[in-house]
């Protein structure tokens, strides 16, 4: 018998624990979602190739649909790059929570830095201890990967295949999928609504214009509301 089998948990324990549990569960409710980037990314006029380079390369779904979104209105690649590399910089921040939180090292910490998302970093920070927020990131991180990439094949292909993507409105599509994403951040309401309605105010009042792309990076400076300090309740007392 091998010895190392007997120090491994067995399948079903190892996919019993909770932390797998939830990182399983997010990321089979998120990974289909790439079905819809495959058919916004084609629809945009961008290549099979060309989509799933995003999503293997870039792996965070709001840039990805931002990026697209530039490109489907008209916009340059540049600008549509720029607004995804704004959205992706909040990644930054994640990773350094997650550093001192999960402390891999070598190989496993460079992988790692490619799945520090939104989903994996919720999974992973609502877990209790080093190991099991290790078993929360680790689950969620490969889950979402492996179903994104592939169904954001699969939709491009079937796109691709359609002789005119416009008549079904997939273009539609992108929107509606990032507005979800974003829908359970605007429900806390407080900043994150304010920072919101901002931006959109911004980005339409600048549209009529500025060349497509450009309203939306003019738009990330309504994120400046939050360097404000809170507005608090007499002294002795915070606001509630």
């Amino acid at each position: 018998m091998n010895q190392s089998a007997s120090f491994s948990p067995p399948l079903p324990a190892l996919l019993g624990r909770p932390p797998v549990r939830d990182g399983l569960g997010v990321g089979l409710a998120v990974g289909f979602s790439g079905l819809a980037f495959g058919t916004s990314a084609v629809t945009a006029g961008l290549s099979v190739a060309q989509a799933c380079a995003l999503s293997l390369l870039a792996f965070t779904g709001a840039s990805q649909f931002a990026l697209v979104g530039v490109v489907a209105g008209g916009g340059s690649l540049v600008a549509g790059a720029l607004g995804a590399l704004l959205l992706g910089g909040r990644n930054t921040l994640y990773g350094l929570r997650l550093a001192d939180l999960l402390q891999f090292r070598g190989a496993r910490r460079a992988a790692a830095a490619h799945g520090v998302i939104d989903e994996t970093t919720a999974v992973a920070l609502a877990q209790s201890g080093r190991s099991d927020a290790r078993a929360g990131f680790t689950a969620t991180f490969v889950t979402l990967f492996a179903l994104w990439n592939a169904t954001t094949l699969v939709g491009a292909l079937a796109t691709e295949r359609i002789g005119d993507p416009a008549v079904f409105g997939l273009d539609a599509v992108g929107p509606a999928i990032f507005l979800a994403l974003l829908w359970p951040r605007l429900r806390e309401g407080g900043r994150t609504l304010a920072v919101a309605l901002l931006g959109a105010a911004i980005a339409l009042a600048a549209t009529p214009f500025l060349p497509p792309g450009l309203p939306v990076l003019l738009a990330s400076v309504a994120a400046l509301v939050t360097l404000f300090p809170r507005r608090t309740g007499p002294a002795g007392g915070g606001a509630r």
